[in-house]
């Protein structure tokens, strides 16, 4: 049975564009467009580089929490406690895809 970090993993890694590397502090690292959506550490912390004024308002919200390391940058960490946090982990990388994917198509406009 794959853990919850394999889930969030698999479906973020099947989404048109992304590409998955290792990442430069461990786990799994996802970009398109030459910029990171995000990193998930195992089964444990998925962490996501948003800008300030978006870290702000998802840490608001509950959504997630400020960067265990970075607290003071857009960065904002996600605690994966079990396959219930699933969810609200992918909901943080499509957030982040799509602003990401977003710019790219408006530019092309």
């Amino acid at each position: 049975m794959a853990g919850p970090g394999e889930i969030i993993g698999s479906q973020v890694a099947g989404w048109t564009g992304v590409e998955e590397r290792t990442h430069r502090f461990g786990g799994r690292e996802f970009r398109v467009n030459g910029h990171e959506i995000g990193h998930l550490h195992g089964d444990r912390l998925a962490d996501l580089p948003f800008p300030v004024k978006v870290r702000e308002e998802l840490v608001e919200a509950g959504e997630a929490r400020r960067h265990h390391v970075l607290p003071e940058t857009g960065w904002v960490s996600y605690q994966i406690r079990d396959e219930g946090d699933v969810a609200g982990a992918l909901e943080l990388f499509r957030k982040n895809y799509e602003r990401l994917t977003s710019r790219r198509e408006a530019g092309r406009a």
